[in-house]
């Protein structure tokens, strides 16, 4: 039977399909759905892990115990996972174990764009690389053979394209699960330095048989058209050349690291002017150059952004694509915190104080976009506390004036240690911890701290009051975020103190609670535009009236505006206006 698949619903049925009997992650874009779709499949014991190091280290655990495993996370979290994967990559595995990183050219939903093949070759694993969803499936297939055949992880890597669009798929029965005994082999797996010499030399022999075997493995293979142009390719940018330059001959290599160096010299042969078209980082250009074998890559395609058929056909031929020009564009629409989300009015309320606000990765991390503007940094997860504490130390006057803000998910991922890292030295921080109970960014996946599993299992809580308490801080308050003067008094006072002090907003995301407001009516509204300073999506000004409208289809009835209008124009719908 062929179905429609996601290249992520695909590789969560090749989990299915090949025997994978573990599998965790963190939840990122573009790979979140992978593990959402394992999850529907109970043969496979699946997770959501506080933060991608742990859920690799969970991984490596069930591959050296003999299960098969998988492990998905977006490219960034692949730099949190990294330790526990180059040293996997010396131990080695006894069951099959699968990193897959979804990669994210043209920074979608990512802070960076990072090309995460140099991973793969940085650690000497092998690499795959799929360009539809039938071959998302079947590389799952394909790497667990080369993992356990190998003794090796194997990164599988694809990008939000191939993540997110449906291709046809033909689905199969899935393979037995049978687990391996575990066996006790302390030199293997033990990774004290007399242990690690050893396992080099191991690595070093392994690469040498894995360049023997990409030579003829199916997945690289050669498609022979016009020997006028040649082309090397992978990913997703094979569906761009076929697209765009389909009378090319075309070498298509699934299995990038290593590279087929006899395959590449053999193509190269057999055509007249050759290119690579690559996503990202000259990493296949690099190699044939290294070859001495002259090709065209990057001179014409940009190391940045995504590419399309229309660029690679204009680029390779001269030939222009269609004209796509359309007789309207459409306004830009930059993203918006939800009506009703907890977080708008803590972020109104900094910006109020004017304080220097210390950001992380989540939902709220749009608290630094117009109106509200209240977020002066974002690096990566978990940065925001430890970040506060460099501001800090470099200038001790600053812990008057600023917070760190951080979610509930991304404190159980990596703000737990920073918190410590205060603590311990001498800080005199203030964290706010926004817990609206899920991971919503993402999709709204569960965490340590919603009372549930991945599986739908009930699972104890973290106690932030008592987790905070518990790493030496003190001063830890409790407040609603919809009390906009219990907010400022409360941040004024933590901020003041010359200690170490967390408050924790509470409220549930506007999108997984069902609405039982009433919606916000306007009543002698004197167009001061102080409530428009929230962002709130449904709040919007008639030019005409010169008074604020509400979209009674998107107010989900906070009121949150009421509490900012000096004027009392606006109200619950039924409530008095006195």
């Amino acid at each position: 039977m062929k179905i429609l698949m996601t290249g992520n619903e695909a590789i969560a049925r090749g989990a299915y399909e090949y025997g994978i009997s573990v599998a965790a992650a963190y939840p990122g874009t573009p790979s979140t759905e992978i593990l959402e779709n394992i999850a529907k499949y109970p043969e496979i014991y699946s997770q959501w892990s506080p933060n991608e190091k742990v859920a690799m280290e969970v991984g490596i655990g069930a591959a050296i115990a003999g299960a098969r495993a998988m492990v998905t996370m977006k490219m960034v979290g692949v730099n949190v996972a990294a330790d526990p994967l180059f040293t996997v990559a010396y131990t080695g595995v006894r069951g099959g174990l699968v990193l897959v990183s979804a990669d994210d050219p043209g920074m979608h939903s990512s802070q960076n764009e990072q090309d995460n093949r140099y991973y793969a070759a940085f650690a000497k694993i092998p690499l795959l690389e799929p360009s539809n969803s039938q071959e998302c499936k079947e590389m799952v297939g394909l790497a667990m053979t080369i993992s356990e055949n190998f003794d090796t992880p194997v990164m599988i890597r694809t990008t939000t394209r191939i993540a997110h669009s449906q291709s046809e798929v033909e689905l199969k029965e899935p393979s037995e699960r049978p687990i391996k005994a575990y066996e006790k082999d302390a030199l293997k797996y033990v990774m004290l330095p007399a242990h690690g010499r050893a396992r080099r030399l191991a690595v070093e022999a392994r690469d040498k048989r894995l360049s023997e075997y990409t030579e003829s493995v199916e997945v690289n293979s050669i498609e022979m058209n016009d020997p006028a142009i040649g082309i090397i390719t992978s990913g997703i940018s094979y569906q761009y050349v076929k697209e765009g330059v389909p009378r090319a001959s075309v070498l298509k290599l699934g299995l990038t690291n290593p590279l087929p160096k006899r395959l590449i010299r053999d193509f190269a042969s057999q055509v007249e002017k050759l290119f690579v078209v690559e996503e990202l980082e000259p990493y296949i250009e690099n190699a044939i150059k290294a070859l001495g074998i002259k090709v065209t890559g990057k001179e014409l395609f940009p190391s940045y952004g995504e590419l399309s058929a229309r660029d690679v056909r204009e680029k390779i031929t001269g030939v222009p694509g269609p004209n796509l020009e359309v007789p309207f564009q459409s306004p830009m629409r930059p993203p918006v915190m939800c009506p009703g989300c907890p977080h708008r009015g803590v972020f109104y309320v900094l910006h109020q104080l004017k304080l220097i606000v210390s950001g992380d990765i989540g939902c709220y991390t749009l608290g630094a976009g117009a109106p509200l503007e209240a977020i002066d940094t974002t690096i990566c997860m978990g940065a925001s506390i430890s970040g506060a504490l460099g501001m800090e130390k470099a200038h001790p006057e600053l812990a008057e004036k600023m917070v760190a803000v951080i979610g509930d998910s991304t404190f159980c991922h990596s703000g737990v240690t920073g918190l410590m890292d205060v603590v311990y030295n001498g800080g005199n921080t203030t964290v706010i911890i926004l817990d609206n109970s899920i991971t919503a960014m993402t999709g709204h996946q569960d965490n340590p701290s919603t009372g549930k599993t991945l599986m739908g299992q009930p699972a104890p809580k973290v106690d932030f009051v008592a987790l905070c308490k518990a790493l030496g801080v003190k001063r830890v308050t409790e407040v609603d975020p919809f009390d906009l003067d219990r907010v400022k008094e409360v941040v004024k006072t933590e901020v003041a103190a010359k200690e170490p002090s967390v408050i924790i907003t509470r409220r549930p995301c506007a999108l997984i609670i069902k609405n039982t407001e009433k919606p916000v009516e306007v009543q002698e509204c004197t167009g001061c535009k102080v409530c428009l300073k929230l962002g709130c999506p449904a709040l919007s000004f008639d030019e005409e009236s010169k008074t604020v409208l509400v979209d009674t289809s998107l107010c989900t009835g906070c009121g949150v505006c009421t509490k900012v209008c000096k004027f009392n124009a606006l109200r619950k719908a039924g409530e008095s206006n006195e």
